[in-house]
């Protein structure tokens, strides 16, 4: 392990202290380290004059593993780009919840145990997300946690059809639909009601948000099948769909979003033996105790 990716949140981690840290830790190692921003900052943001942060698409290419400092968010944007020059991701939390982190701000000395080899890597499957409209498509993408279709910000409802292979499996009018990941289960999909599934499972989760039909209930599919929301009824009313929390695009009745099991895969490093319920339980533990 050489050559490392450093990409902190500037948002998150103030004045890139921890960041600071970190480069610390692993160049006493002798790893080579870059700093490299994960997303474009704000207009008039000013980056400190004595770090030194290069272009993440010139650095990626070279790079053993990038490390990422922030929340599950942080994470999130990176995934992508990471994955798809298979460069595995491992995560500082300096969120709140930080599910899909390995270490947190307290526990940067673990770092130097990348110099020795001490970690493993586990596979998070990721969905492909397709819109097609009038038989063209309209915009594609990959997501690591979920792909979800709303309403948008006007208090009303959307009418959605869920069909698994063609085959109708929901129709639901409300807020919207969350098809998630395994490693999604956590986030939005658990808030609307849906289950906690184990990230290394391969499953596609379907979860309505605030239904009016009280029949609606989360589906758990396998990964074999093809999801496809439409909207439907109420010409005159859009949906909107969004990937992993992204910028929302636009459907018109009749689009339909076809989403199935990408064939890429993210890599996420695990320094710890923890169990994936340790994880949920230290989290929410954390959340309960910051709100009394």
């Amino acid at each position: 392990m050489k050559n490392i990716v450093l990409a902190p949140n500037p948002y998150r981690d103030k004045n890139f202290k921890t960041a600071r840290a970190a480069l610390q830790i692993l160049r006493d190692c002798g790893m080579s380290t870059r700093l490299c921003l994960p997303f474009e900052v704000d207009r008039g943001y000013e980056l400190p004059r004595d770090l030194r942060f290069s272009r993440l698409d010139r650095e990626l290419p070279n790079a053993e593993m990038v490390i990422c400092f922030g929340g599950d968010g942080t994470i999130l944007h990176m995934a992508k780009a990471a994955t798809k020059r298979n460069v595995p991701i491992l995560g500082v939390n300096i969120g709140t919840m930080g599910f899909m982190a390995e270490l947190e701000s307290t526990e940067l000395d673990k770092l130097a145990w990348l110099a020795e080899g001490k970690y493993t890597l586990e596979n998070r499957m990721m969905l492909d997300v397709t819109v097609q409209r009038n038989g063209d498509i309209l915009f594609h993408d990959i997501c690591l946690n979920d792909v979800v279709v709303t309403k948008g910000t006007v208090a009303r409802i959307v009418h959605l059809s869920v069909k698994c292979d063609g085959t109708p499996a929901m129709e639901c009018s409300g807020d919207g639909v969350i098809v998630a990941t395994p490693t999604g289960s956590t986030a939005y999909s658990l808030s609307a009601g849906g289950p906690i599934v184990e990230p290394e499972t391969r499953n596609i989760l379907i979860t309505p948000i605030c239904a009016h039909d009280v029949g609606s209930r989360c589906i758990v599919a396998s990964d074999r099948r093809v999801i496809t929301v439409e909207t439907i009824q109420n010409p005159r009313r859009n949906a909107f769909l969004s990937v992993d929390g992204g910028k929302a695009v636009r459907l018109n009745m009749g689009d339909a979003a076809i989403i199935q099991k990408s064939q890429l895969e993210t890599k996420l490093v695990r320094l710890k033996q923890t169990s994936f319920y340790d994880v949920v339980g230290a989290k929410f533990k954390k959340v309960r105790g910051e709100l009394l």
